[in-house]
């Protein structure tokens, strides 16, 4: 197959007017232990609406066989898939931008892929890149035009990206995934932290306690009763995924041809990180694999609600991710360096301050001094005296 044609695969699924809505999935997973081992969920703070004491950390919703359990939220899972294209042979696909930071003498290198928030994480905006991704997520709120943020992080287009802080320009998910667990029963646990060290100090006497220097220290014998124990599933623990097609045909370039390269390159980055293998790992004790007795569940979704069987080979869709981004033009970037400075100078400005400097465009050391400059000339000034009627 010529690379013209591997290019046009999918063009029924972006041309406008196309009837396909979204690719979803259904993956049915197990403990690596099997189907009957206890997994252990993500544990949660108790929140601020709830202060029951029966609170057990768990997102669990429904009793008994109505039970659903998140087992890797929507985020957690976008998180463990966007790292993918730090590894060959995707790295290719995407900008390789890495930011330097350097605390207490000593430099440390993060990959936007990592940053937490993508594209909108601080750790980017105090950059040198910041006045460059502003711009591009301003052209995205006011144009749809999302070329530009394509060009320095597109996987924040694919996973969604909220620029909350600034521009306010919101990019839905292309790829949403998250993993539940149906029907499920709580566990508790019990432990002790047993001290030799304490024992040396005090004899057979050591105090048994959570608080205090001792327990701190590990010169306490230290009880953990009733604490979380996992979960058992007597349903089913299931990833469901879904790729939306009408969210790649919604954005925009600077022209048709611009934009006709732009959503092939995101329908081929997202259909790679769709159809890659998961990871298994989730947390300690949470090892999930997909299950051997049932197959994965792929399905094409038309906007009339009509659904047909539509599975995607990985190949395929590397084979296509890898045209679209050549064709698209991808260019490797060179590192950036993370400016203290910058992010002081914001931190430290009142809260009005902050929200007028970041309307006024890409935040820069030099705007916050004549943004300091106003404010202190303004507050400075005498006040005008009230005229009296004679």
């Amino acid at each position: 197959m010529s690379k013209e044609e591997i290019l046009k695969n999918f063009d029924q699924w972006l041309e406008n007017g196309s009837e396909f809505a979204a690719i979803v999935m259904r993956q049915w997973l197990e403990p690596i232990q099997g189907t009957d081992s206890v997994i252990f969920p993500p544990t949660y703070a108790t929140p601020e609406r709830s202060k029951e004491e029966n609170w057990i950390g768990y997102n669990i919703d429904g009793e008994g066989a109505t039970s659903v359990c998140q087992i890797d939220s929507v985020g957690s899972q976008a998180n463990r898939m966007e790292p993918i294209f730090k590894r060959d042979p995707y790295r290719k696909l995407v900008p390789q931008i890495i930011i330097k930071a350097t605390t207490e003498g000593k430099e440390r290198k993060i990959n936007l892929l990592d940053a937490g928030h993508r594209a909108a994480d601080a750790i980017v905006r105090f950059s040198q890149l910041g006045p460059e991704l502003h711009e591009a997520f301003q052209l995205y709120r006011d144009e749809g035009n999302v070329e530009p943020l394509a060009r320095i992080a597109p996987t924040s287009i694919i996973f969604g990206s909220w620029d909350s802080r600034a521009t306010q320009a919101k990019l839905p998910r292309i790829v949403r995934s998250v993993i539940r667990a149906y029907d499920v029963k709580v566990l508790h646990r019990s432990a002790q932290y047993e001290t030799i060290a304490g024992e040396m100090l005090e004899g057979v006497d050591v105090e048994v306690t959570t608080k205090g220097p001792k327990a701190e220290l590990g010169l306490a014998h230290v009880p953990a009763a009733w604490t979380h124990g996992g979960i058992q599933v007597f349903g089913e623990v299931r990833r469901d995924a879904i790729l939306k097609l009408a969210t790649i045909r919604a954005l925009t370039a600077k022209d048709e041809k611009s934009a006709a390269k732009l959503q092939r390159y995101l329908l081929g980055l997202a259909l790679v990180s769709f159809t890659a293998t998961p990871e298994t790992f989730l947390r300690e004790g949470c090892e999930l694999v997909t299950s051997p007795t049932r197959a994965v569940e792929w399905k094409l979704v038309r906007n009339d609600g009509t659904r047909e069987d539509g599975m995607i080979e990985h190949d395929l869709a590397l084979s296509f991710a890898t045209a679209s981004a050549e064709d698209f033009g991808v260019r490797n970037r060179q590192s950036v360096i993370f400016d203290s400075r910058l992010a002081l100078n914001v931190m430290n400005l009142k809260e009005k301050d902050r929200k007028k400097l970041f309307k006024q465009g890409p935040v820069t050391n030099e705007k916050i001094e004549i943004l300091k400059k106003k404010s202190k000339t303004k507050s400075g000034a005498p006040k005008a005296k009230k005229e009296t009627k004679n």
